[in-house]
Order: structure tokens, then sequence, then C-alpha cells
């Protein structure tokens, strides 16, 4: 590989490689804007209106619930799922783990109704805002 001027430019190598003997190795980054964190990782909304957003959204995401109850597997499971998501939310530091299992779970449950689907995909996209995804 070249630059502009004709002369050779070494490959960029993102990777790594850890061979022979036993390695203890702690958190990791590799990569352009690669970051490694160690404990608890929290976030602080950035913005009441993605806060405003959110709400409204699990808010309708409720009301869909309630009109297509019959539609879903299971019903229950699917209330609970968003109850813990909502419960999540209000927590002082939300645990991004949590939430994402709970989002992930509540797409699972809904997948049979497709306004159920695109509502809690907005959903997701309005929580991974407020955690600065």
């Amino acid at each position: 590989m070249s630059d502009n001027d004709g002369r050779q430019v070494p490959p960029v190598n993102n990777g790594l490689v850890i061979s022979g003997g036993t390695q203890y190795v702690g958190n990791q980054a590799v990569g352009h804007g690669a970051q490694a964190f160690s404990g608890s990782v929290s976030f602080q909304p950035q913005d009441a209106a993605q806060t405003a957003r959110t709400a409204e959204l699990l808010a309708f995401v409720e009301r869909l619930l309630a009109e297509h109850r019959t539609a879903l597997a299971d019903p229950d499971a699917t209330t609970r799922e968003l109850r813990r998501l909502r419960e999540e939310l209000e927590e002082d530091e939300p645990q991004p783990t949590v939430l994402q299992r709970a989002l992930d779970r509540l797409n699972t449950f809904v997948q049979p109704v497709t306004p159920l689907v695109v509502a809690v995909g907005q959903l997701a996209q309005s929580v991974q805002g407020l955690l600065g995804r």
C-alpha cells in the first residue's frame, strides 16, 4: 500500500495477538475509538427531550399491548418485561445490560404483531439514545 506521494505505508493492524503460556488479561479495547471499562457503567440522561420521548414510547407500547393482547403467544410475560424495562429506566442509575436484556426479550415476545415490533424497535432506539449509543 502506498500514499499519495508513492511512499510505502505500513498496513494498520488493529488486531490483538496473545500466544504462549497462561495469560491473565484485564479489560481491553482494540481499534480506532475503542474503549474498555471496568466496574459498573451507568448513564445520565443527556436531555429531557430524549427522556420524554422514551416515556411516550413506553406508553405507546403499553397501549398496543392492550390492543393486540390476544395475538401474543405469552401476553403476561410481555407485560412483565415491559414493566421491568420501565422500572429499570426509573432507577437512579439504570444498568445498560438490564435494559438491553429487557428490550431483547420484549422484542422476541412481540414478534407476531407488526405494530408492536415497530414500536418496540423505536423504543429500543430511544433507550439507546439515553445510553449515549
